[in-house]
């Protein structure tokens, strides 16, 4: 099994991953990826304690972050950086963008061809070694323009 998991996929393939990397499958673990599943948007780690709050009694935000990192390296969720505001997570794992309210901070994916590869390039002649290229475009959204 590949490093990657589909979070769409069933929470077999989380145990999966987590049991071949040497990692526990915790009750934690699996409630927190179903929310943020469940959620299917862009969530911050307050918002997931929230929702996994009623689920979890006594969960804290430390492990809510842990896991969220967790299954940000497993590949089941995406890190989103908004620029200024909190960090979000994606539950939507493939390559696409973002674009961001300068105004309410809402964030809303786009699909849109992005030379990523020319981005990749030009960061690692910069000197450094790019793991990814993410396009975040920021604007003001229309509720907020009316």
């Amino acid at each position: 099994m590949s490093d990657v998991v589909d979070f769409k996929l069933p929470e077999d393939a989380l145990c999966a991953a987590l049991r071949e990397r040497g990692q526990r499958v915790t009750p934690q673990r699996l409630t927190i990826a179903r929310v943020v599943r469940e959620l299917d948007t862009h969530v911050t780690a307050e918002q997931v304690l929230t929702a996994v709050s009623d689920r979890l009694p006594g969960v804290s935000l430390p492990t809510v972050y842990a896991t969220l990192d967790l299954l940000e390296e497993l590949g089941s969720v995406r890190r989103v950086s908004a620029g200024g505001g909190a960090i979000l997570y994606d539950p939507r794992t493939h390559p696409h963008h973002h674009v961001v309210c300068t105004r309410c901070g809402r964030v809303t994916d786009i699909e849109a061809p992005v030379d990523e590869a020319a981005l990749i390039a030009a960061a690692r002649a910069a000197g450094y070694d790019p793991e990814r290229a993410d396009t975040v475009v920021h604007g003001v959204c229309a509720p907020c323009r009316s």
